[in-house]
């Protein structure tokens, strides 16, 4: 019988969905094992072969783990509100779920064609009213609870109520607006229901607020910084602005140094947790007042050199400052707003990473040294971020490398401040010197101090002198949590009397309205102002933005546990059953977004007491990414429609040229093109066109390994390797082809041995004659067989335990290749083969499992384990060697004396033939290692 993946596979697939195989319910008599993945955004163009990576691993370990005797809880879901569907949308009018349920049945037709043991039943979509309807509630718990420092922890709002009942907020230490006013238990009392509502909007963890946001005017929307790449949308790649608006936020910050504890719990790479540390940007130092010259306004500025302060020779705000408007002179109007206005369209993350441009405008203003007593020019500078600390910074070019640049662009003074700082021969500063391990000059009283003594005194007279404090500042900023868009949670709340309100808990889920475009309105409001009559009860105003893409996927991992509860968003007892997810696959790209996020929401949930945890993933592997390999033509700058082949771009100059990525279907060799497939690719440009062919007549392109996608046309569907191979060769493919964290190039050179390995494995277990039937025998095996299945056992086992899931594959192969060769048809062996093979191949272990006899599924079978006794090795093979060099080996018992060992290597052949009749010096055996003869 030959082997047939394309009648095996999709059996098995229909019978492990009609007989629900990996259904998961609580069993408190088994081990848990919570294995996960980041569930997918449905997009219309499915999925590519780079996809299926992590999902494989994360399959073979639930395999795995399932016939390890554990319980196995392995769901999937998706990620189904997003910019993709809004943006199909308002192209064509189609409602964004209509495109979402397409896409959704695409991903799962291909998920389903890979063999996968996910657990349908619990299937999310976060788009769903009957899943947002908690991400609403959620939401809801955030605006009734403030975060009380004093016991590190998020609290009901009720709680704060009560205190300000009993000692006003004077002793309250939460996280709180900038600008609350102090008041006393008696105040508080005198309060109407109304101002005190208002009060505690200034402390609750998610809040509306006016916010210097990225805002994206072509898609039309606010983005958040790990949605910008390169200064440019992610979606679309289109121009980003910094520009103020009326936001939700929430309170990330106050769990800023837990976040930052909680790294010290999980496993996760070093890199990654380092990336979420500097993210969140822990560091001390202390506020600083600088009075303006000439007006009754003092500009506060964090710095972490308090100990510099002399060294301040200018002072540099924010573009997006709230006061440079009134700080700039009418001299410097006219510049200053035509800065500021530049500055608008780049990021944060460009203006922070983009060190050599130097720019800046001065407004005419001077503040005044709190220490010093010196005046110092104020300047606007797009280097200065209005998220970070106060939005100004104390300039002290003598110690850091930006402000020592902007100095020396603008012709600013610099002052040495430590002494270390390298002069020229006419006493100017040569480069900053931002060391801390040095001894303060000119600097006044600090003098002779070291600099952390100098860190000290200064923040010492600051609060002395009421002109500053020390304080710990952070870089992550609160999370804004408004997009103007439709096809996103709605908001649960509305305004009254211009103050926001959640609407009532049984009034979940708030779903979306029907609108009659996806596009903001003629005012400029969110698409969600198109909605004729959506108020709430008919006359308060609805929040018009909806949550961001991270909402859901915040909590989504709690949800799996307990996908279908209608009455709560996760059942405790299941909770606590589940608890965190044990191994999380998904990329390093969402390393300050999602994964930062879901640890907030975490933290929160398990501080109200409805999650049992505070860290939801407990380790988490980072998938490479396989890369395609794309094609590339030429097309003249000069003539659109004249394409030259890669072997003939020489002939012309380089930047007479365009690159141009063309489809790899259209490949008929490794770099060879089949013109007429290129035309009938894109007709719009290559119908028509003429092509500068070699000479040989072919058309050449060039080949580059890149990342996998639709903007280069290289991605392949794995649908077309499944129908080609089967999704067993796809599975164990990608897992052979290098470490699961490691990015490596798509190449099917490789597949085709893969699947003869299959088929050789087939062989195994039908006749070797040339009728092919299915033959096992009952024969005791012999200990050569034991030894190469038990062999084979424990590196598949100790492998998959560190989560190594390219060597099994290896193991596997040289296991068949061994049986093989030893022509072992036996029953006992080949079924432990099954089930270590079965994780990596389910399909083909399932089939050849049942010929074997068996009713029940594989993957529901015990995983083998070896049996030390069949390693043991009862002979070793020494290298002999004469004079430090191998001539020969002999094989003697591990038993043998060392006398013995010596007479057996002198009666050598080959041994004899070098003695040449003498006796040797000396004759030397190392047990288990070499012999060395000496003559």
């Amino acid at each position: 019988m030959v082997y047939d993946p394309k009648q095996i596979e999709p059996k098995w697939q229909e019978y492990w969905q009609q007989n629900s195989v990996y259904k998961t319910e609580v069993d408190h008599n088994k081990p848990k094992y919570y294995t996960l993945d980041m569930f997918p955004y449905p997009s219309g163009k499915g999925l590519h072969i780079g996809h299926p990576l992590g999902y494989t691993a994360s399959d073979i370990m639930a395999r795995y783990k399932r016939m390890k005797g554990f319980n196995v809880l392995h769901p999937m879901g998706f990620d189904s509100f997003g910019l993709p569907a809004e943006q199909h949308a308002i192209d064509t009018g189609q409602h964004p779920a209509v495109t979402t349920e397409q896409n959704i049945a695409t991903f799962k037709s291909q998920l389903s064609k890979l063999g996968f043991c996910f657990d349908w039943s619990r299937e999310i979509q976060t788009s769903s009213p009957e899943y947002y309807q908690w991400t609403q509630w959620i939401f809801m718990q955030l605006f009734n609870s403030w975060f009380n420092y004093d016991t590190n922890k998020a609290e009901a709002i009720e709680t704060l109520y009560t205190a300000f009942e009993q000692t006003g907020n004077q002793s309250i230490n939460a996280a709180c607006d900038e600008d609350v006013v102090e008041f006393k238990a008696e105040e508080w009392k005198a309060f109407t229901e109304e101002e005190k509502y208002k009060i505690s909007l200034q402390y609750r963890l998610t809040y509306v607020a006016d916010s210097v946001v990225n805002w994206c005017p072509a898609l039309g929307t606010v983005l958040a910084n790990d949605e910008i790449k390169d200064g440019v949308s992610e979606r679309g790649g289109h121009p980003v602005e910094r520009k103020k608006m009326k936001q939700w936020s929430m309170r990330i910050t106050a769990y800023a140094d837990r976040l930052l504890q909680g790294l010290d719990q999980i496993e996760w790479s070093d890199p990654l947790k380092e990336m979420q540390r500097n993210w969140i940007g822990k560091s001390h130092g202390a506020e600083m007042d600088f009075k303006v010259d000439g007006q009754e306004i003092t500009l506060t500025c964090f710095t972490t050199r308090p100990d510099t302060i002399y060294g301040v020779t200018f002072m540099v705000m924010a573009p997006e400052h709230d006061l440079v408007a009134q700080l700039t002179t009418p001299e410097q109007k006219t510049e200053v707003e035509a800065y500021v206005e530049m500055a608008k369209n780049r990021s944060e993350r460009e203006r922070q990473s983009e060190v050599k441009r130097v720019s800046g405008v001065f407004t005419g203003s001077y503040v005044i040294n709190p220490i010093s007593g010196e005046k110092a020019p104020l300047w606007v500078a797009d280097y200065v971020l209005a998220g970070y600390g106060t939005g100004v910074v104390m300039a002290v070019p003598g110690g850091d490398e930006r402000d020592f640049r902007f100095a020396r662009h603008f012709d600013l003074p610099v002052t040495a401040v430590v002494k270390s700082t390298r002069l020229d021969e006419k006493g100017e500063v040569l480069e900053a010197n931002a060391t801390k391990d040095d001894v303060m000059i000119n600097s006044g009283f600090l003098n002779g101090m070291t600099c952390l003594e100098a860190i000290q005194a200064v923040i010492k007279k600051a609060e002395a002198d009421g002109t500053g404090k020390g304080k710990v500042n952070f870089r992550l900023r609160d999370a804004v949590f408004s997009r103007q868009r439709y096809w996103g949670e709605p908001v649960p709340a509305y305004f009254k009397n211009d103050l926001p309100y959640m609407i009532k808990e049984e009034e979940l889920p708030l779903t979306l309205p029907e609108i009659s475009e996806y596009k903001p309105t003629a005012d400029g409001d969110p698409p969600l102002g198109r909605a004729k009559g959506w108020l709430y009860q008919g006359k308060y105003p609805y929040e018009l933005t909806t949550m961001p893409g991270w909402a859901g996927s915040s909590w989504y991992f709690a949800r799996y546990m307990d996908a279908q509860n209608a009455e709560e968003f996760v059942n405790k007892e299941k909770a606590a059953y589940w608890n965190q997810v044990d191994l999380y696959i998904g990329g390093t790209e969402h390393a300050v977004g999602h994964l930062l996020y879901a640890r907030f929401w975490a933290h929160f949930l398990n501080d109200r007491g409805f999650l049992p945890y505070d860290e939801p993933f407990k380790k988490l592997i980072n998938q490479g990414m396989i890369q395609g390999n794309s094609a590339i033509i030429y097309r003249l700058k000069e003539d659109a429609s004249k394409y030259v082949s890669a072997k003939q771009k020489d002939a012309y100059e380089a930047e007479d040229l365009v690159e141009i990525h063309v489809t790899v279907k259209a490949l008929t060799g490794e770099d060879t093109l089949d013109l007429e497939v290129l035309r009938e690719w894109k007709p719009e440009d290559f119908k028509n066109a003429t092509f500068v062919a070699d000479a040989d007549g072919n058309f050449y392109c060039n080949r580059r390994v890149e990342k996998m996608g639709k903007r280069y046309h290289n991605a392949i569907n794995p649908d077309d390797v499944i129908a080609d191979y089967s999704a067993d060769t796809l599975r164990c493919y990608e897992m052979f082809l290098g470490p699961l964290e490691q990015s490596k190039p798509w190449d099917t050179k490789g597949i085709d041995g893969v699947h003869k390995f299959f088929r050789k494995m087939w062989r195994l277990f039908h006749s070797f004659d040339d009728q092919g039937k299915f033959d096992t025998t009952q024969d005791t095996p012999t200990d050569a067989e034991q030894k190469i299945i038990h062999k084979a056992i424990k590196r598949v086992t100790e492998d998959l335990e560190r989560f190594s899931f390219n060597t099994p594959v290896s193991t596997l192969m040289i296991c068949v290749n061994e049986l093989t060769d030893a022509k072992c048809n036996k029953h006992e062996i080949l079924e432990k083969l099954l089930l270590i093979a079965a994780p990596y191949a389910p399909h083909i272990a399932e089939e050849l499992w049942a010929k074997m006899g068996h009713v029940t599924s594989i993957h529901l079978a015990n995983f083998p384990t070896h049996d030390e006794k069949y390693l043991q090795e009862s002979s070793f093979e020494y290298p002999v060697s004469i004079n430090g060099k191998k001539r020969t080996t002999i094989n003697v018992p591990l038993d043998m004396p060392k006398g013995d060992i010596e007479k057996q290597v002198l009666a050598n052949e080959i041994v004899q033939k070098w003695l040449e009749g003498k006796a040797p010096k000396k004759v030397i055996v190392v047990p288990k290692r070499i012999v060395n003869v000496v003559i």
